[in-house]
């Protein structure tokens, strides 16, 4: 199977997040979606991240009803900080049967020649690029392992989220239902 796999805090996901991973699962070739929950990103402070198993639970309760989106907590027992290469080198020798790309948002190609081994991910992986906005130009963007998705121009963010939930303001149609109400009863992020 071809899975594409959608790394992130996902603090909390929310609806861009699942409409990126359902465009990838039915426009492209990928067959399913893996949401890679990671514990802690190289390049985030983590003063608002939920535990990883409350956001692993959001994760896995948003797609509950998509045979095609998967959670995976496979970081979750990897050295911290984790860095993709790492994580997909474990995949690859946990599910060998399986054909493993990375999913990314444009804007992360400007950053991606300072990723741990980005050579080897290009290589051996390649990437699934979504548009984002205000993005800058890449080289990476003509690559050949690198392929280009036309998916929604979307511009919701988790920190966006987050600091309505501070400011008591609605989060509704943000995040779905069910995450809403998680972190309503949980009292996450106040």
């Amino acid at each position: 199977m071809k899975i594409g796999l959608f790394f992130g805090s996902f603090n909390p996901i929310h609806v861009g997040h699942l409409i990126i991973a359902n465009t990838m699962a039915t426009t492209t070739d990928l067959e399913q979606v893996w949401f890679v929950v990671s514990p802690q990103n190289p390049f985030k402070k983590t003063k608002s991240l939920l535990h990883e198993f409350d956001r692993l639970d959001m994760v896995e309760r948003a797609i509950a009803d998509n045979s095609r989106l998967k959670a995976t907590n496979i970081e979750f027992s990897m050295p911290k900080p984790s860095y993709t290469i790492d994580t997909l080198t474990r995949l690859g020798e946990k599910y060998p049967q399986h054909t493993f790309r990375l999913i990314m948002g444009e804007d992360n190609l400007e950053q991606f020649a300072n990723w741990k081994n980005y050579d080897k991910i290009l290589e051996y992986y390649g990437l699934y690029v979504y548009p984002r906005p205000k993005s800058k130009e890449s080289e990476f963007k003509i690559h050949p392992n690198v392929r280009l998705v036309e998916a929604p121009l979307l511009d919701i963010s988790a920190t966006f989220i987050r600091d309505s939930i501070c400011a008591n303001r609605s989060i509704r149609y943000m995040v779905p239902d069910v995450v809403e109400e998680m972190i309503e009863r949980k009292k996450f992020y106040i």
